[in-house]
């Protein structure tokens, strides 16, 4: 374990919390001249897990002064940030389910989910590149810049059609993030972007539609969080622009 700099986006979500909490768990036991700081967003209230290399920042990824304002209360604390993971998803609100039709989409919900899914990860990018710029690099590991994004984002494998806005957001994600890969491959050094799909996890964004998950497929967010993190340890800066899944595996665009 080194002393890398962690950002996760999203870090009261089940996913994001649970990478937050793995991350502190894994260096309670290393010396603290290698313990690594992890910072981690919140929209409203500070959550009630705190430790000594954990630090908690107010994010509203919809707002760009917001994510600014997150971006340079870091630079006051560390030249750098190794990791950006960005764990936050909508798929779903107390008023409004994915549409099943056409006759369902409705403006202000479609909207809302190309800002949550697919406008905040490039203002995080936007904001947040001075500070990977600066990043360590060792052992000929890159930084990283990672979204969960999700399989039905995946035009090709497309199949049942319907959840529309939230389909397209993640679609829209996926090629905003390959673009940014190709950016980044000629203005910065040795950084991964990378897009993910965690699994169907047992988080309040599945809670309604678990339904139809085989047996076997619904991971906890502690399992999910475990297997991105370990496939984002394994990266090179040549995997750049990948949309990959829990295990590695690449997912078609």
């Amino acid at each position: 374990m080194n002393n890398k700099t962690y950002l996760i986006i999203g870090g009261t979500g089940g996913i994001g919390r649970a990478m937050v909490e793995q991350l502190i768990d894994n260096t309670a036991s290393h010396s603290e001249k290698v313990i690594p700081h992890v910072f981690a967003t919140y929209h409203s209230s500070v959550p009630d897990f705190a430790a000594d290399n954990l630090h908690w920042i107010p994010m509203d990824i919809c707002d760009e002064q917001s994510i600014q304002q997150a971006a340079d209360v870091i630079k006051q604390q560390t030249a750098h940030i190794d990791w950006v993971i960005n764990c936050a998803g909508l798929l779903h609100t107390a008023a409004q389910q994915p549409e099943k039709a056409l006759r369902q989409i409705e403006t202000d919900f479609f909207i809302q989910n190309m800002q949550v899914n697919a406008w905040a990860s490039l203002l995080i990018a936007k904001h947040i590149k001075p500070l990977l710029a600066n990043a360590e690099r060792s052992h000929d590991k890159p930084a990283v810049f990672a979204t969960v994004s999700a399989r039905v984002g995946s035009i090709s494998d497309n199949q049942l059609g319907g959840w529309y806005s939230y389909r397209m957001s993640k679609a829209a994600l996926n090629m905003g993030m390959k673009n940014l890969s190709i950016e980044w491959g000629r203005s910065l050094k040795d950084v991964c972007v990378v897009v993910m799909q965690p699994g169907t996890v047992n988080t309040q964004l599945s809670a309604p539609f678990q339904g139809n998950v085989a047996d076997g497929q619904l991971f906890s967010p502690a399992y999910s969080a475990e297997c991105l993190l370990e496939v984002l340890s394994h990266m090179t800066a040549a995997q750049s622009g990948s949309f990959v899944d829990w295990a590695g595996e690449p997912i078609p665009w």
